[in-house]
Formats: structure tokens, sequence, C-alpha cells
């Protein structure tokens, strides 16, 4: 059985290449962390694909290099590190080393050397070796055991790829660069000559850089555009040609204290990572390491200043009409308690009522079931009796409530003849107005970012896509304590965000003044809904139909020929293979696109294909969209 390949991964290169190729991202306080993020997801990706693999994550060291003494202009041109990009570096180390992958930087030389050193180690053993780079240079490694791989690309370079992609083999990749130079790093080459003229003389007079320079008088000859004067131009310029080779040469003998076997990814570092995804607020991966360590029994959660959560929660679903009784009278003695309804639907206005839940202080909170359906539910209580026990406390102006977008609990509850008030607080728009930006404010987002504790999402109990159940058909052992920690953690929310916002009056002025008085208002609106005539729309829908027929015959005339307007493949060969409409903007793939843009330019130019396109995609919007779509959204109620 062969050995699993050793991964060595370019940490430096791809850290420059995430910063400036992928969106900028940072934290609710403005601290980047889109190339932290760029360059983990690619170091996970990989891990994935080898994992039985030795790995290494290799950066520059700070400070000069020898090749700094070399040439005191090597990479002299090059700005400063960016601040925001100079500041993920820590961050990123730190992550890498969280995740147990061994990390090197050794001063001196940089991160090619090291790699270039274990990568032609390994591949004098036999084994092979798979780079993880999207350094040119680099190339000069590949050999029948040492693979290039850009994992931010998909791009594979083995020995022909190499070939194709410079036009030398690997053995030149060297002369290759100290003839044309490398801008990027500052090494001079020889003036004027590019990346043909380099392959020309390579290919033409073998023996690479020394062979060129031995043998400068068979240049003339060559089929290069200036051979003729080329010779010349090499023999000015030979001192830097020789200094850019050194320059350019990645060292293979780099005094290392670590070998291939101490290259083993050891178990990620939980705890330390909880404390960095938190920090850089990487929800998703926040959420799935407390799952996992919740799972696993450990208490990881690392908590906010000022928020205490419990160990442990006391958890309550109530089938018995006594034990309802006795939490009745906790509400009502309660100086205010969370409340939230389980439906059938995320439509307000369609959902059917499950249950209700209620906590009344942190830690505390109850379910009850009442219209659960799957075979074998046990006896839930009735619903009616519930309503009618809660509704005068639900009602009650001065019994201070919140919720967690409570203007949906509103509107459930109106369909059983109870109309909230005293919803004082809605830890949605408590975060909101807190910081609008901060994170998403949906219950899972808030738990994470101002609780530092991962909840039941409704996938874990519900299950996903086309088979996920409705909340009425989870069974109650499942849905109690998904339901109950929804009331939970909305009192825990609303205790550390009521906190935050009151060391800004303003902003808590905005909250009780504007938002929470705002939400009964929105809520009678929804319910009230929009008058649709499905008849009127029906109407419309035949004439938009008939007036998209004659579009269609009006372009097969123009076209000379019937195709599917709906494909931009098909529109792409008539508008420019056929009616030859000049190629304005290209698709990402090459191809000439056919995007709103282009078509609306070439109708000015009167081009009349584009102009009835427009006008048929104008119009199957308008019919889907809206003539054919609003009588489905009519609700029977």
């Amino acid at each position: 059985m062969s050995q699993a390949p050793l991964i060595l991964v370019d940490g430096s290169s791809y850290l420059y290449r995430a910063f400036h190729a992928l969106p900028p991202l940072t934290t609710s306080t403005g601290k980047p962390t889109g190339a932290v993020k760029g360059v983990l997801n690619m170091l996970l990706s990989l891990r994935r694909q080898y994992p039985d693999s030795p790995f290494a994550v290799v950066f520059d060291a700070k400070g000069p290099t020898f090749r700094d003494a070399l040439f005191e202009n090597y990479k002299s041109h090059r700005p400063p590190m960016p601040d925001d990009l100079r500041s993920q570096v820590e961050p990123l180390h730190a992550s890498v080393r969280a995740l147990g992958m061994p990390l090197l930087c050794v001063e001196g030389v940089e991160a090619d050397d090291v790699i270039g050193t274990l990568a032609r180690q390994c591949a004098a053993l036999g084994r092979d070796v798979i780079i993880s780079t999207g350094d040119k240079d680099m190339a000069q490694l590949v050999c029948p055991h040492v693979t290039l791989v850009n994992t931010m690309t998909g791009s594979v370079y083995d020995i022909e790829g190499v070939k194709n992609k410079f036009g030398v083999g690997p053995e030149l990749i060297i002369d290759f660069l100290a003839l044309m130079g490398d801008k990027v790093d500052n090494i001079p080459g020889v003036p004027g000559v590019g990346e043909k003229t380099a392959c020309g003389l390579l290919n033409g007079i073998p023996g690479g850089l020394k062979g060129l320079y031995d043998n400068l008088d068979q240049v003339a000859g060559l089929p290069i555009r200036g051979a003729k004067s080329l010779g010349a131009k090499l023999a000015e310029h030979r001192d830097a040609a020789f200094m850019s080779y050194e320059l350019a040469t990645i060292k293979l003998d780099v005094p290392l204290d670590v070998e291939v076997a101490d290259l083993m990814p050891g178990e990620p570092h939980r705890e330390a990572l909880i404390a960095l995804y938190r920090e850089l607020e990487f929800k998703n991966w926040l959420e799935d390491l407390l799952r996992e360590a919740k799972a696993a029994g450990e208490n990881c959660e690392v908590q906010p200043e000022g928020c205490s959560i419990q160990a442990e929660a006391e958890y309550t679903t109530i089938l018995d009409p006594a034990e309802f009784d006795a939490w009745l009278e906790r509400l009502k003695n309660a100086e205010c308690f969370a409340f939230d309804t389980e439906t059938t639907s995320i439509d307000a206005q369609r959902a059917e009522l499950v249950g209700v839940s209620f906590a009344v202080e942190p830690g505390q909170a109850a379910y009850v079931p009442l219209r659960h359906s799957y075979m074998g539910v046990p006896q839930q209580l009735e619903l009616d009796a519930v309503l009618g026990a809660l509704k005068p406390l639900l009602e009650d102006p001065a019994k201070t409530k919140i919720c967690q977008h409570g203007k949906y609990d509103m509107n459930v509850l109106m369909h059983y003849g109870i109309e909230m008030r005293g919803m004082t607080f809605d830890t949605m728009l408590e975060s909101y107005v807190l910081d609008a930006t901060a994170t998403r404010h949906d219950m899972d987002s808030l738990a994470l970012k101002y609780l530092g504790r991962g909840t039941i999402r409704f996938e874990d109990i519900a299950g996903k896509g086309a088979k996920q159940l409705t909340f009425d058909q989870i069974a109650i052992e499942q849905a109690g304590p998904y339901a109950a920690e929804d009331a939970d953690i909305t009192l825990r929310l609303h205790q550390t965000l009521l906190g935050k916002l009151e060391q800004t009056p303003s902003l808590l002025k905005v909250l009780t003044e504007i938002e929470m008085p705002l939400v009964p208002v929105l809520a009678r609106i929804e319910r009230n809904g929009a008058l649709v005539d499905a008849q009127l729309l029906g109407q419309q829908s035949v004439e938009l139909g008939d007036k998209l027929v004659q579009l269609e015959r009006e372009a097969f005339d123009i076209a000379g020929e019937e195709f599917n307007l709906g494909s931009p493949k098909q529109l792409c060969a008539i508008l420019y293979d056929k009616l030859g409409c000049p190629v304005i903007s290209k698709t990402a793939g090459g191809q000439p696109s056919t995007a709103e843009s282009v078509l609306a330019e070439l109708a000015e130019q009167d081009y009349p294909l584009p102009k009835v396109i427009m006008q048929h995609r104008s119009l199957s919007k308008l019919k889907g969209t809206y003539t054919d779509k609003l009588p489905q959204q009519i609700n029977p109620r």
C-alpha cells in the first residue's frame, strides 16, 4: 500500500492572494478577517481531501533573507504590508496551530526554500509530495514525485502541466525566470526579454542559461522577434541574468529540525479554536465546535463579560394539568417572562399553533405541547383550555413579555382570538438597534454572538430539504427541549442586550419609543394584507401569455429559425454567430455575454433581436412573478 503524499502549503502566498482576491470581511468591531477565513477554508478543504497525509503550513519568517544580502533591491519595490493584512497574520498562525496543523517559519530563508527542502527530501525517498501554492516559482520543484496544486483555482501542474503552462519543463524554470525576471520579487532578468522570447531562447539553444551564454553567436539565427540584436543585449546583461538565476533558485538544503514523520497533524485544540472563532466571529465554525463540545460532554462555552450561562438548565415539558397550573402561577407572579410559539409554518398568516413555551428566569423554562399529531403521541393538554388560561396574562399590558421576533407570535395568536399586549421587549429588535450589522438577528446567531452558546437548530430535530418535518410531526421528547430553550435563550438574550442598550440611552430610546410601539402596527398591517383581484390578474396573465407568443414569433422571424429565448447558449449562437452582433462583453468563462446591460446597448445600436428579447424577458418576469403568483398567495382565511 503506497504512503499518503506529503502536503506542503505555501501559507504566505495564500495569505496575500486571499487578501486581494476575496471580498473584505470584518467583525462587528471592524477587525479584518477575510484573509484568515479564506486561508482556513482552503486548509480545511485540503485536510478533508488528504486526511491521512503528513501536512505542513509554511510561512515567511520576519526579517531579511540571504537573497537580500545577494541583491539589496530584492523585493524593494514592494509596498509595505497593508495594515488590514498585517493584523490578520497572528490570528491566522494561531488558528492553524489550534487546528493541530504543523506550522513552519524559518529565519533567513523564505517559505519557498523550506518547502523546496522538504519536497526534495521526501521525493528522494520515493514518496509523493503535493505543494499547494499560487507561486509560479515553485514550478522548478516539479518532478515525477512532486506536483503543484493551486487550491484557490483548482489548477494542477505535473511535469507536462508545467511545460504546457510555461513553454519549458520544470528543469528550465529557473533559467526561464532568470531571463525574463520577476516584477513581483524585483528580480531584474534581461531587459526586453519576456515569456515568448525566454521560451524561444531556452528551447532553441540547449543547456539552459549557461548553454545559452556559451553559444550567444547562435541567437541571431533563432526564429525569435529581434533575434539579430538579442545576442548583444544578452551579453550586456550577463551579470544581471546570472544574479537573477541565483535569486530565483529555491534552496533545497535548508537546515531543518523537523522530518516528514514529525508533520502528522494533531487533534484540534477545541477550546483555543472556540476562543479564536468567537473573537473572529466565524459563526458557523463556532457553532459546529460548540455542538461537538456539547456532544462530548465538555464545557467549552466561551462566555462574554457579564453574561452568566448556567451549566445546567431545567426544562419542563408540561403534559399534566396540575403542572400547567403551577407554571401559570409562576407566570402570574413573575415580574416578566419570555414567551414563544411553535407552529406549522414560518408564514404567520397560515401557521397553526402546535405549542407554547415560556421562561421565568435563566435556565427555568417549559414547553406546553398542544397539537402534535404523529403516531403514538402522548395525551396533550386541551388547546382551548390552555389558551383560555393564558389569555388574560398575554393580553395584560401591565405584564411584561419578552419575545424574539414577537410580531410573528402576535399574528399567530390573533388567529386564536388573543391580542397580545405588554410585549415590552423583542430581542431581535434589541440586537438590531444595538448594532444592525454586527450579526444576523435570528436566535441562533444572537446566542452565539452574545451568549457564546450553540443552540438546538430546527434542522437538528426536523431534518432538512423535502423530507423536513413540520413541528407537529416532531416527537415531543425532542420538541420539548428545543421549544423550552427558545424561551430560555430569549430571556437570557434580553438580559444581556438590555444591559448593553442601557449604556447608550439614545439607543434605548429608539427601541422603546420607536421600534417596540411600531410592532403591533406592523402586525396589524400584515394581518389586513392587500386585496388581490384574482380574476383580473388571471385575465392579465392570459393577455401577457398571448403577447409573449407574439414576441417569440417575432424573434424567430428575425433569427430565421426557432430557438429557446430563455437559453443564453442558444441566444448567444443566434446573436453573435448567425446575426454578427458585436461582442460588447464576455462572461467569466470567456463566452459573449447576453446580460441585460449588453442587450440594452445592442438595442440602442438598432439591432432588432435584442429589443425583442428584452421585451420578452420583461413580460415573462411580470407574468411569472406577479400575475401568476399573486393569486396563489391569497390567504384562505
